[in-house]
């Protein structure tokens, strides 16, 4: 695989949403001169205040329940790569090498924001593990603590020597399988992180004063999951924007819900009519019924709600990137405890987004139905070519049915519900690492209900046509009937559609002009 070129970053507010998605498909970054000089400036200036001697917490002193207690200087030598090590208790399933890298970036912003007072040695020795393609293996599954202690340690133990990576044909960053219901997972066992280091020419990495706390600060992991979430939720809105045209079209339910006159005072709204109005064409197909099944005519409001929700957690991940989510943070001349660690911002924007997505499911699921109901469209029933004979689409529906089904118990809150560890001093958590994997859950099942429902449009539009696309199908329908003619095969008799399915989850279909 030919790696990208080197994005050298001159200032920490480059390392911003778009380059670390960058980073994620396997971009490397380097440090500029004047980044680097300013990041140790602020290591010597919070070294300086460690000599100092007074209780910084994690850094001479033990940590949670233990924070009471003071280290002796030659405990404090040892105590924080200690952290890292006691705290992987985590185990596989590993992220995805995508994710991994996206964390690691994140991490990567934060330190360069020079709150954590860590040196750029150590933030080089991050675009070292980038660069070289070595991935930490670090768990897929949330812990209860107040913030992500487990899973970092796991993530920057490799750092120092510690713990594992995935094997090399597992590290290459890719995107999640599309089509499918569950996450890509390694196909190899992680392997020491030791060999790693010793195969790039690495040595160990020593940690300075609170370099290891500073591993463990913060929410990089639910940052880099909404991050990249928020960019899926994007795509997977397009698809289901697109696909809702083809069925209302196809069914030939009234065009009025879709007129800008139903979106006064809500400019978000305003754009999914438009969009689906456009690719309805002008003017719209004559309608069969004076009145549409609900789930046609809410598509508008339902799309713009996950738009809505969308970006609100591309509006959690900026505070999450921007903020102060060290904790000790090192402002000014003095270190501050914070509570940049818990994660409500995203853990809400991320529940959010989870019941956005879960309703729009359901309202896809439902058109899929009413797309196979006679009574509805006017076509044979189940959209079968054979009725009786064959079944139709009538299984399609049921697949979808399923996801919706996942899609709903992903959708629980996961800031609702505590539970008490650390001897009470972490007393309470909000998850934030479990509702950013919720999303990513419901996204990728969503992609499945979308491929259900075109499936279904598509067949209900051939039926109704008696051709892949004639004169009467104008704008992004026409366009989107074209495309998907050289994907998937006519449906002229009963056979396995479940390839079909996951080729139109993947995606490929999808273009800028699909919606219009």
């Amino acid at each position: 695989m030919n790696q990208p070129s080197a994005r050298t970053l001159t200032a920490a507010a480059q390392l911003d949403p778009r380059l670390i998605r960058e980073v994620a498909a396997g971009r490397p970054v380097t440090l500029g001169p004047a980044l680097t000089r300013a990041v140790d400036a602020q290591c010597a200036a919070a070294r300086r205040v460690l000599a100092g001697g007074q209780p910084v917490y994690g850094v001479n002193t033990g940590l949670g329940a233990l924070s009471h207690v003071r280290l002796t200087p030659a405990q404090q030598l040892a105590h924080q790569r200690n952290l890292l090590m006691g705290r992987a208790t985590g185990g596989p399933p590993w992220l995805p090498a995508r994710e991994v890298r996206a964390l690691l970036a994140v991490r990567l912003a934060t330190f360069l924001s020079g709150d954590a007072g860590v040196s750029a040695q150590l933030c080089r020795r991050l675009t070292d593990f980038l660069a070289a393609g070595i991935v930490p293996a670090v768990p897929r599954e949330p812990a209860g603590s107040a913030g992500e202690i487990v899973q970092l340690a796991h993530a920057f133990g490799p750092l120092v020597g510690i713990g594992a990576v995935l094997a090399p044909g597992d590290s290459l960053p890719s995107a999640p399988q599309a089509g499918s219901a569950e996450p890509a997972q390694p196909a190899q066992p992680a392997r020491p992180a030791s060999e790693a280091l010793a195969e790039q020419g690495l040595a160990e990495f020593t940690l300075g004063p609170k370099e290891g706390i500073a591993l463990l600060a913060g929410v990089p992991g639910a940052t880099a999951l909404s991050l990249l979430a928020a960019a899926e939720a994007a795509t997977v809105t397009a698809m289901m924007e697109a696909t809702a045209a083809l069925s209302i079209a196809a069914a030939g339910a009234p065009a009025d819900p879709y007129d800008a006159v139903s979106a006064r005072g809500d400019d978000v709204l305003g754009g999914v009519l438009h969009r689906l109005r456009a690719a309805l064409g002008s003017p719209a197909r004559p309608a069969r019924m004076l009145q549409a099944p609900v789930s046609f005519r809410v598509a508008g409001p339902v799309l713009a709600q996950v738009v809505r929700a969308t970006e609100a957690l591309d509006g959690a991940v900026g505070r999450a990137l921007a903020g102060v989510t060290d904790s000790p943070a090192f402002t000014g001349d003095r270190f501050v405890g914070t509570a940049g660690f818990h994660g409500i911002d995203l853990a809400a924007a991320c529940d959010q987004l989870t019941a956005s997505i879960a309703h729009a499911a359901e309202v896809s699921a439902a058109r899929t139905h009413r797309l196979l109901d006679a009574r509805i469209t006017g076509l044979a029933a189940q959209l079968a070519a054979r009725p009786g004979p064959d079944a139709g689409l009538v299984a399609v529906h049921k697949r979808a049915a399923g996801q919706v089904h996942a899609i709903r118990r992903a959708a629980i809150p996961s800031a609702i519900g505590t539970i008490e560890t650390s001897n009470g001093q972490e007393d309470v958590q909000s998850f934030a690492w479990a509702a950013a994997l919720g999303v990513a859950e419901a996204l990728r099942r969503a992609r499945v209900v979308t491929a259900c429902e075109l499936l279904t449009a598509c067949q209900a539009a051939r039926l109704a046509s008696g051709r892949w696309a004639d004169g009467r199908w104008a704008g992004g329908c026409g366009r989107l009937l074209a495309e998907l003619s050289g994907l998937i095969e006519p449906i002229e008799a009963d056979r396995p559609l479940g390839a079909d399915i996951e080729r139109l989850a993947a995606g490929s279909w999808l273009r800028p002009t699909a919606a219009g």
